[in-house]
């Protein structure tokens, strides 16, 4: 069945418009015409829309047909617009058309209406394929320069990752082994744990950099939501400050999820300062866990979600709320409506990137003056939550006395680990990078127990400095430690060695060389960023 062809007919002659119809139908183009004569009229039609084209006459009493093509120009600039008049000379025709009408048929010569209307109607439908087509290819455009951005993103993450780290293992390093050395009373200890502190919140920052730029490896296991949550309130507490008061919610049964428990501290820490931000007078910050029976689509996922039973975590607060413009744009990276200098606009982002890769999706519910809540499903798992403290005593010893080559391009992070290991009582040569390491090695290598090198480094990697030393001594144990998130894995096949991601504590260094040495180590660990 086709559709009738919806004409607004400006004609103010009855007969004339039944004519019009007619020949139109005639021709065989269905077709349902309203008839307007006055300029109130018409441009009340034109509001209302519901307009396929305009077939108007050019005098009117008290209204032209110039007046009423720049009314529908300015109101419905898409709708074809023809003149059907006996009064318009063809001077003043041209000049309509390049004022935008479609064409003009002389009621004298009405035989050219309906082949006028077929070539209207498909220069129209052109017209809307070619702007459909113009839009598709804006959008590919703007997805092609979020997917550069992003790219480039990663890029300066992952560099900066290397050089970041390096730092920060020497911040944290250094401020970990002061801390040990002063009395619990020593007026400088609160100095040295702010300086520490600002170590872990400048990780937490590259972590969030890496997580959105995709260059953060996810290390998920099985554990109980609550369980992490428990873990970092009382942080939770410190971060918000004493004038919002925080409220935290757990159902009595184990909520097992598999996920990164280091990305999830993040995601809820980010969530926690964007509603601590939006409530500067104070208010009341809730946190609530429970299993949810999900029957709905999230407003939020990257794949749809099967219905059944999630965890859920919901972050409410009695903050401004958002607008719908905000909303709309909230999880769109550098998206930010905090002033310059104040956010980074990779918060939200960060946690959506975070609930996708575990598998999950989000709902958010704000209004203006009301408060937010998000609401994050992340699926419910079956098995067993693995006790990592139970495979490693604190007090095991860490002491030695082996031969380690030491190889590090950072002097802050040579110096760093050179004289913790000395302190331990291991023996230490330490080289700036790979060439020089090499030589060392070849000439000591019945004595050299261990081999401690950082994986990119100028003239030979780790990787190369470890394949050639191997040649030598087959069953050399190996460490490899690095700054960079595409090196996680090296090594993860070979029982003789294992890899530390920096930034790294002195005690997880030593805990790690002695679990190696003595042929306990468990393979790769992820970012070593434990509370003292």
């Amino acid at each position: 069945m086709t559709t009738p062809l919806r004409i607004l007919l400006l004609e103010d002659n009855q007969t004339d418009a039944d004519l019009v119809v007619a020949l139109l139908i005639e021709g065989g183009i269905v077709c349902t015409a309203r008839r307007v004569e006055s300029r109130d009229a018409f441009v009340a039609a034109l509001r209302e829309g519901h307009i396929d084209m305009i077939l108007a006459d050019y005098s009117l009493p008290g209204f032209n047909g110039e007046t009423a093509l720049d009314l529908a120009k300015h109101l419905a600039p898409d709708i074809p617009f023809l003149f059907v008049s006996a009064t318009i000379g063809e001077d003043l025709a041209v000049d309509m058309m390049h004022r935008g009408a479609t064409d003009y048929i002389l009621k004298q010569r009405l035989g050219r209406l309906v082949p006028s209307v077929h070539r209207a109607l498909r220069e129209a439908h052109d017209r809307a394929e070619r702007k459909k087509a113009e839009e598709a290819l804006r959008q590919s455009e703007l997805q092609l320069r979020q997917s550069q951005k992003m790219e480039a993103v990663g890029r300066l993450a992952g560099g900066l990752a290397h050089d970041f780290n390096n730092l920060l293992t020497v911040i944290m390093g250094q401020s970990q082994v002061v801390l040990g050395e002063l009395k619990a009373d020593d007026p400088l200890r609160a100095k040295i744990e702010e300086i520490h502190g600002a170590g872990e919140r400048a990780a937490v920052l590259i972590r969030q950099l890496l997580a959105f730029s995709r260059k953060q490896p996810s290390v998920p296991r099985v554990l109980d939501l609550h369980g992490i949550l428990g873990n970092i309130e009382i942080m939770l507490r410190r971060l918000i400050g004493e004038h919002i008061t925080l409220i935290v919610k757990s159902s009595g049964e184990p909520l097992l999820v598999k996920v990164d428990p280091s990305q999830i501290e993040q995601m809820v820490m980010n969530l926690v300062v964007n509603a601590r931000d939006a409530m500067p007078q104070g208010g009341t910050l809730t946190i609530q866990t429970g299993k949810a029976d999900l029957h709905h689509a999230p407003m939020y996922s990257v794949r749809p979600l099967t219905p059944g039973a999630y965890a859920k975590l919901s972050i409410s607060d009695t903050g401004c709320g958002m607008s719908e413009h905000v909303q709309a744009h909230m999880f769109e990276p550098f998206f930010t409506t905090k002033e310059e200098g104040k956010g980074t606009g990779l918060g939200l982002s960060t946690v959506f990137g975070i609930v996708a890769q575990s598998g999950g999706g989000i709902d958010v519910t704000s209004a203006l003056g009301k408060g937010t809540r998000f609401d994050i499903y992340l699926p419910i798992v079956v098995g067993e939550i693995k006790d990592e403290a139970s495979q490693s005593s604190p007090h095991q010893l860490v002491e030695g006395h082996e031969m380690i080559l030491l190889v590090e391009d950072d002097s802050g992070v040579r110096e760093l680990i050179n004289d913790r290991l000395k302190k331990l009582g291991y023996r230490v040569c330490a080289a700036r990078n790979g060439l020089e390491a090499c030589l060392i090695g070849t000439q000591q290598i019945s004595g050299i127990d261990l081999l401690l090198t950082d994986i990119v480094m100028p003239g030979m990697s780790g990787t190369e400095l470890a394949r050639r030393l191997r040649v030598i001594k087959p069953d050399l144990k190996l460490l490899f430690i690095s700054g960079y998130p595409d090196d996680v894995g090296i090594g993860a096949n070979d029982q003789a060695s294992a890899y530390i991601r920096k930034p790294f504590t002195p005690e997880t260094l030593a805990q790690t060389i002695r679990e190696l040495l003595d042929g306990n180590v468990r393979g790769s660990t992820g970012p070593l960023l434990r509370e003292s």
